[in-house]
């Protein structure tokens, strides 16, 4: 909290550091009482949310500990709102630096390619969130709202923080259970056992995946070697299966697993392990065939 009493102090400050004496008097100009518990706990949460929103649209592998970290760090960058008020240029440049450091903490390095998408993503959904409080702030003007360096400050009890934090929490859960049986899930968790030794990736569920081992007819879960780094991938249990629903035609080097779990589920389904090199772009490089879904 800036209590009002800094006003005493802004005349003493001055004869010995009038850069100090800049900065207070901006925010106190601003905003006259920030609590600063409050600035990053609203902060933290929205960081929180927005990087869910990141996770799912690029369906990045990231655990919750680490979206967390992230959301952490974001509000702790909210004490940006004690700066003086900053350029254009300069504030844009601000906002990309944490937006970076941001997706580092939650969702790690990844190559440049993905990383400067998962940036790109974080900052245009931060950047449309900010816009919608800006346009809720002006045209509105409500009490106890503030936004100053991009940063938006709501001064509410912590009480109703957490009231509206576990509504929201179990709104989308609601959400996510009505919708999933009529749209189904656009990835899901997948490990596998092989030769003693598992795997753990994310899958995109495939309608469209239809490989199947050529002899048994089982169906093929396709996935790029460099996420197999874990299981070690034996010729003599290997067959070839060729492939002509990836964009184009191939052939897959195929294992049979000895377990599946999708989502935590034990499957009850047989299924082959089909390996690729380089033909899965993008974040997900494996594909879950439809059908091994439907029980889950």
């Amino acid at each position: 909290m800036i209590p009002n009493s800094i006003f005493d102090l802004l005349y003493k400050i001055r004869h010995f550091s009038l850069p100090l004496y800049a900065i207070i008097k901006a925010v106190v100009t601003a905003v006259k009482t920030i609590y600063i518990d409050v600035l990053i706990t609203v902060n933290l949460f929205v960081d929180f949310l927005l990087l869910l929103g990141t996770r799912q649209l690029l369906s990045i592998r990231a655990k919750q500990w680490r979206l967390i970290l992230g959301a952490v760090f974001g509000g702790l960058c909210s004490l940006c709102v004690l700066l003086p008020r900053l350029p254009f240029g300069l504030n844009l440049l601000l906002d990309l630096g944490i937006a970076a450091a941001v997706v580092l903490c939650a969702f790690g390095f990844g190559g440049l390619k993905n990383f400067i998408r998962r940036v790109a993503v974080l900052f245009a959904l931060s950047f449309c969130f900010c816009g919608l409080m800006t346009l809720l702030y002006t045209t509105f003007q409500p009490e106890g709202m503030e936004i100053f360096n991009n940063t938006v400050y709501f001064n509410i009890s912590p009480v109703l923080l957490i009231i509206l934090t576990l509504v929201c929490y179990y709104t989308m859960r609601l959400v996510r259970r009505l919708t999933k049986g009529a749209c189904g899930k656009s990835t899901c968790q997948t490990e596998i056992y092989l030769n003693g030794e598992s795997a753990v990736f994310i899958a995109a569920i495939d309608t469209g995946c239809n490989v199947k081992e050529p002899f048994s007819g089982e169906s093929v879960i396709i996935a790029e070697d460099a996420i197999l780094h874990d299981l070690r991938l034996e010729n003599a249990t290997m067959r070839i299966i060729p492939f002509e629903s990836l964009g184009g035609s191939g052939l897959l080097r195929g294992y049979r697993l000895d377990r599946l779990i999708i989502d935590g589920k034990e499957s009850g389904q047989s299924a082959y392990l089909g390996v690729c090199d380089g033909v899965l772009k993008g974040e997900i490089k494996a594909l879950m065939p439809y059908e091994l879904t439907k029980e889950q």
